[in-house]
């Protein structure tokens, strides 16, 4: 490569960045941190309920034991917030199945204290069993139920009574009626916002790993033809070389040497015979079979203007704009990958528009722009939703398609992503972004090659 400085000693080329580094799943994080929320809730509601009625209504409760409860929630409830932020692992399902023991075992003490199984609020129990169900594997829901089951049990016969008139008669105005429909009220108002919420970060969840098994098929798919691609290389290379030994003799033949324009034609087939070699030699050194040749440092304005000025003397190019806008250079390994992607979507552009192709580069922070334009017919709206799929082509050849299912997962391996749309009057405009830093060179022991 001639705008390359050399072979990059000492130089060792970055791991890509995942597209979803992701990209643990968090469902078990967001689901704590809605318990941490509704655990919140309800310490805000039993000290309202609490001053309510001991002030309020002037019933005699044992207010230091179920203060001495609540603190004990809230530091329970702190803890579990310090953990969130400390370890970034996913929530366990018996980090959540405690949580709710917990919460079981905080509203048990609050009841005993408050009337026991008389206590209107008891079928707060409920709101446990339904989180249970949602949030936990099936052994652990059952224990919750059997455990507040139990507790409920427990209560009938252990809970403190509270002195209250008995006015059952007075009907809608009964502390006890109302009470009742408070609880009703709270566990409904709870129980939708919550499980909406758990519900949503399920879904998400589901969408994530359906993407990654969507993602999983194209790997697996980029594999195969990987190995077709080597396999057809291998297989190309000796009838390339058998073909370049004979245009080389027929050019010193003088039957073809007194011919101008048969001479002409054997210089064009040399030289697209050496093309193919040299795809044939790039397949194999992207499947790290090449001739022991290491990676290479160079910079970017240095890649992107030899890549240019090779494709447009490989290809039949009438129209090229190229504007490089990229700014300060920076140093970056050498990456055929890139290379052939850049390539490809060039070649698409070239194919829709025979007449004139623009290659724009920029850079937007940390980030290469590449934006490959043309003024052929542009996507279709179908296309458009579905670029970067296989076999997703407007050629209407069999096997077409895969060109650009090819550049966004290379783009996707490091770090970037791949956009398209439509030009205002006319054509096309697909753009490439590239972290900086996939391609960056990364030295050892901090010394420059």
């Amino acid at each position: 490569m001639t705008a390359t400085k050399g072979a990059a000693q000492g130089v060792q080329r970055p791991q890509p960045i995942p597209a979803q580094r992701e990209s643990d799943d968090a469902t078990g994080r967001k689901n704590m941190q809605q318990l941490i929320q509704l655990r919140w809730i309800a310490v805000l509601g039993q000290i309202g309920t609490i001053l309510l009625v001991r002030f309020g209504f002037g019933i005699s409760l044992p207010m230091v034991f179920m203060l001495a409860v609540l603190a004990g929630l809230i530091g329970f409830n702190l803890l579990s917030m310090l953990r969130l932020r400390w370890l970034r692992r996913d929530v366990s399902n018996g980090e959540l199945f405690l949580a709710l023991l917990v919460d079981v075992a905080t509203l048990t003490m609050q009841l005993y204290a408050s009337g026991g199984a008389t206590n209107p609020f008891i079928f707060l129990y409920l709101l446990q069993v339904v989180l249970a169900a949602v949030l936990l594997e099936a052994w652990s829901t059952w224990i919750i139920l059997l455990v507040t089951a139990g507790c409920f049990v427990w209560l009938e016969f252990a809970g403190l009574p509270l002195v209250m008139p008995p006015d059952y008669e007075r009907g809608p105005l009964s502390l006890y009626i109302q009470g009742m429909l408070i609880c009703f009220v709270l566990n409904a108002v709870l129980l939708v916002i919550f499980i909406s919420r758990i519900t949503r970060n399920r879904r998400e969840r589901d969408a994530r790993l359906a993407d990654l098994r969507q993602r999983a098929a194209e790997g697996e798919h980029i594999v195969r033809m990987g190995l077709l691609a080597s396999g057809a290389a291998h297989e190309l290379g000796t009838p390339l070389a058998t073909l370049s030994v004979i245009l080389g003799d027929w050019r010193h033949m003088p039957v073809f040497k007194s011919d101008p324009d048969l001479l002409d034609e054997i210089t064009e087939m040399q030289t697209q015979v050496l093309r193919c070699k040299s795809i044939v030699s790039g397949i194999l050194l992207s499947a790290g079979e090449a001739r022991g040749e290491s990676s290479e440092e160079t910079t970017v304005h240095a890649f992107l203007d030899e890549l240019v000025e090779e494709w447009r003397a490989t290809r039949p190019v009438t129209g090229f704009d190229y504007h490089n806008a990229f700014g300060e250079d920076r140093d970056i390994v050498s990456d055929s990958a890139l290379k052939q992607s850049l390539c490809n979507v060039l070649d698409n552009a070239l194919e829709a528009s025979r007449d004139w192709v623009g290659l724009q580069v920029s850079r937007d922070g940390e980030s290469l722009i590449l934006t490959v334009l043309d003024r052929g017919p542009g996507f279709s709206e179908e296309m458009l939703g579905r670029i970067g799929r296989p076999y997703q082509s407007t050629k209407g050849r069999p096997g077409s398609g895969l060109g650009l299912f090819l550049v966004v997962n290379v783009a996707r391996t490091l770090g970037g992503n791949l956009t398209a749309r439509n030009r205002p009057h006319k054509g096309a405009e697909v753009t490439l972004t590239l972290p900086l830093s996939a391609i960056a060179l990364e030295e050892e022991h901090g010394e420059r090659a």
